[in-house]
């Protein structure tokens, strides 16, 4: 069937769309278009954000790692009638020593206490003494595990060590052996308590609540640990 030639414009033009209508597509599709690229855009935000927070962990990661305190505390003997406590500070940050416990595993609180103001530099040792009062804690007549912990502070926050171990042999008042036994996990803990109850703090036994021989079964929710 063929068109005339009078038929063939009427139907062009009944395809005609009208420039007003046009017009009224164009906010249509710049909206889409703007759509699209926000999109684009707020993936590409998201993308950033999450390598800056990795970036920032990791930073932050390193920062701890190098000026958070860590103590390494271990008993040597002398003589048979001496032995010395040595406080290494493993990390870069100087911190004051303030109270030293010395205690049986097989006891829960600490037998002996001794009070410390002495500063203690990143990367130097402070050794002291303590013969009398490991004897004074074991007795005359004991073999097996002691243990030794140190509260300091460091950057104005109060922080104690976890319990270092040694193996001891005492005979008839006479030190004839001691030798460290383990490392703790948790090296070093933040004490958050303020005030009168960081006082009391100060004075008790870090694991007044952990039964014997089970001292690092279970984490103390008190506590942060800050290194390991």
């Amino acid at each position: 069937m063929h068109m005339s030639s009078y038929e063939l414009p009427s139907t062009m033009n009944s395809f005609r769309i009208p420039f007003s209508t046009l017009m009224s597509y164009v906010p249509v599709v710049a909206t889409i278009v703007t759509t699209f690229f926000s999109v684009i855009l707020a993936r590409a935000t998201l993308r950033y954000v999450e390598s800056t927070d990795k970036g920032l962990a990791l930073a932050r990661e390193e920062f701890e790692r190098e000026w958070s305190p860590d103590l390494h505390i271990k008993m040597e003997r002398i003589s048979a009638h001496e032995a010395r406590v040595i406080v290494t500070n493993l990390a870069k940050t100087s911190v004051l020593l303030q109270l030293l416990q010395l205690r049986k595993i097989s006891h829960v609180m600490p037998f002996e206490r001794c009070r410390l103001n002495d500063p203690l530099v990143g990367g130097m040792t402070w050794t002291a003494e303590m013969g009398k009062r490991i004897l004074a804690c074991t007795g005359r007549e004991f073999e097996g595990p002691v243990a030794v912990s140190m509260t300091f502070y460091a950057a104005g926050r109060m922080f104690r060590t976890d319990w270092f171990r040694s193996q001891i042999q005492v005979r008839d008042g006479h030190i004839i052996r001691l030798e460290p036994s383990n490392m703790p996990t948790r090296r070093v803990r933040v004490i958050e308590r303020k005030g009168p109850e960081r006082r009391r703090e100060f004075v008790q036994d870090v694991t007044a609540t952990v039964a014997p021989e089970k001292i690092n079964t279970k984490p103390d929710e008190s506590f942060f640990v800050t290194g390991a």
